[in-house]
Parts: structure tokens; C-alpha cells; sequence
């Protein structure tokens, strides 16, 4: 055996000068910790759940084929074939596996720089390459018969007729929605206040007359209860996600609205789209919609756009050409 240098290095050096010891450490123990450091983090509620459900998944895998042992132990290797792969063989979609390696790779990153593991398994893996699927969206007729269906004789009624305008009006998140207050509406300003955000950055959102005299109307038949959430139950409790989701899916029932899934988010998809066609700028719709980089809202100016369609008029290659029909 050759003789080791007596300098340390850097990596051992570090380990004297850190608090932290790096020892076994279960699974259970891990998650803990890590959920720990997301709640120091602050991260949404809805954020630290995610992690919870994807990181017991990746547990249970790992169990079914019998891998049950110290964290630190995991390399690259089974992340590869006894998580990639297994969940390829058992036919899951790309974009659930990627889904997946994000939370995996959340809590590996955060097990490595607290020193909990000396190696990290994820460091090299990138996510799986997917196809960009065509953004759904609802079409002007699937829109008109959508909105018919409400009955605007009962109060859930024009709640839900209320509450599915806003979201066309807006493009906001559901999530966002559901956090929205009375004291939310700047009518002066005419401006929604977002402040349960995606990504903790608050923003103000333009409505317009026609949204604002909706939110009137809806006002009136809502009247002075405990609650200053804007959208309630029959019992005057906040709605949550699930209800605003179950009444658009119901709709799209009653509506049987087929090729496009009934659901908020399309909402979403379908103001950007109408913006664009509307003449909307990249930058107006990142602000309005709470995009972080510019990724999305290129997407959504590319896909809708009708700059390209009135150009290629001008240099498409046939226009010039003499077929032979």
C-alpha cells in the first residue's frame, strides 16, 4: 500500500472544520429533516406536500425491490435502473417521472450540502426529454356553451358563472384564486390583488368594467358574512381548489364539451391565447401571469400568434411556384 500524504485535503479538511458528522441516516429521518428545512424555507403548503407524496412513492419503489437500506448507500446507479427504469417498464409517462426525479433530486441536493451524505446521486441525472404537447385551450363556441350552463337562478350559480369569468378575465392560477379576499378588488384601480402566489411574488392583475360589474352583482346575492374570502360555499366557507376544479369539470359534463380537458388551468391557457390574439406583448403576459422567465409565455406567443401566419404569407416558397394541378 503506497504511504498517504500527511497534508490534507481540501475534502478532509472540510470535514474537520464542519459540526457534522456524516453517519447512516434512514429514510424516515431523512424526510424529516428535509421537510424541516422546507418549513424554515417557508415553502407553500401545497409545495411541501408534493415533496411529501413523490419522496413516499420513491421509498415504496425502492421497497418493492427489496432495497431497503441507509440513504447515503443510493447511488447513481439505482437511481437509474431501480428508479428510472422501473417506473418506465411499468408505463409510467414521462412527464410523471420527471415529476418525480424533481422532488428526488430536491432531497438529495438538501441531504449533500447539509452533509447528511457524502455523495450525491443526482448530481449527474437529468431529466427525461418530452415531447411539448399542443397547449389545450377552449374555443370560442366550447367558451359560449360553457357559460350557458351555470343557473344563474341560484346562488352557487352565479358563483361558479362569477368565479369561471374572473379566471377568463385573468388567466390566474386556481391555487390563486382560491386565496383571493373581498379587500383583494381595487376598485379605484381597477386591479385584482394576487398575493397567494406560485412564486411568493405578489402582483396586481387589471379587470375590466365587465368583470368589475360581475363582481357586483355577485356581491349583492353574497352578502356580509364571517369569512373575507371572496368565493364561499353554502355554508359561507372559503372554496378550496377541489371545488373550484369539480364545478368546471362539471360544467364541461353538462356542456359535454369534447377535445379539450374542462379544467382551470385551460382557463389560464385560454386568456393567454385570446391575449395574444388580441395583440398582447411577452412582457405584459409574464407580469400578468406570474411567470418567472419568459420560457411559457414564449410558448404561448409562438403557438398563437398571427404575425407568423400573415408573414409566411409574404415568403412561403409556394406562392411564387407553378404546381402542376
Amino acid at each position: 500500500m503506497a504511504r498517504r500524504t500527511n497534508e490534507l485535503t481540501i475534502e478532509e479538511l472540510s470535514v474537520i472544520n464542519t459540526s457534522k458528522v456524516v453517519k447512516e441516516i434512514d429514510f424516515k429521518t431523512a424526510l424529516s429533516l428535509f421537510v424541516d428545512d422546507c418549513d424554515i424555507r417557508n415553502l407553500r403548503p401545497q409545495t411541501i406536500q408534493y415533496y411529501k407524496n413523490e419522496l413516499s412513492v420513491f421509498y415504496k419503489i425502492l421497497k418493492e425491490q427489496g432495497m431497503i437500506f441507509s440513504i447515503d448507500n443510493i447511488t447513481k446507479e439505482h437511481i437509474k435502473r431501480n428508479v428510472i427504469l422501473y417506473m418506465k417498464e411499468k408505463g409510467l409517462q414521462t412527464v410523471t417521472i420527471n415529476t418525480r426525479l424533481r422532488a428526488i433530486r430536491a432531497f438529495f441536493n438538501f441531504l449533500h450540502r447539509e452533509r447528511y451524505i457524502k455523495d450525491n446521486p443526482l448530481s449527474d441525472i437529468k431529466l427525461l426529454k418530452d415531447r411539448r404537447k399542443v397547449v389545450e385551450t377552449f374555443k370560442n363556441e366550447q367558451l359560449h356553451t360553457l357559460f350557458n350552463q351555470p343557473n344563474l337562478r341560484s346562488f352557487v350559480g352565479v358563483r361558479d358563472y362569477t368565479f369561471m369569468l374572473l379566471l377568463l378575465e385573468t388567466g390566474i392560477r386556481v391555487s390563486e384564486l382560491e386565496g383571493v379576499c373581498i379587500r383583494d378588488i381595487l376598485w379605484n384601480e381597477s386591479k385584482l390583488h394576487i398575493r397567494n402566489t406560485k412564486t411568493y411574488k405578489e402582483r396586481l392583475v387589471p379587470i375590466q368594467a365587465k368583470m368589475k360589474t360581475q363582481l357586483q352583482k355577485y356581491f349583492q346575492i353574497r352578502g356580509a358574512i364571517e369569512t373575507d374570502a371572496l368565493f364561499v360555499t353554502l355554508d359561507g366557507e372559503r372554496m378550496s381548489k377541489r371545488q373550484f376544479q369539480n364545478r368546471v369539470t362539471f360544467y364541461g359534463k353538462q356542456a359535454n364539451i369534447k377535445g379539450v380537458r374542462c379544467s382551470c388551468h385551460t382557463f389560464r391557457h385560454t386568456f393567454a391565447k385570446l391575449s395574444v390574439k388580441n395583440g398582447a406583448g411577452i412582457f405584459e403576459l409574464q407580469q400578468i401571469l406570474g411567470h418567472t422567465s419568459m420560457e411559457m409565455v414564449r410558448v404561448y406567443v409562438n403557438l398563437f400568434s398571427d404575425d407568423v401566419l400573415d408573414k409566411h404569407k409574404s415568403f412561403s416558397p409556394l406562392t411564387n411556384f407553378k404546381t402542376r394541378m
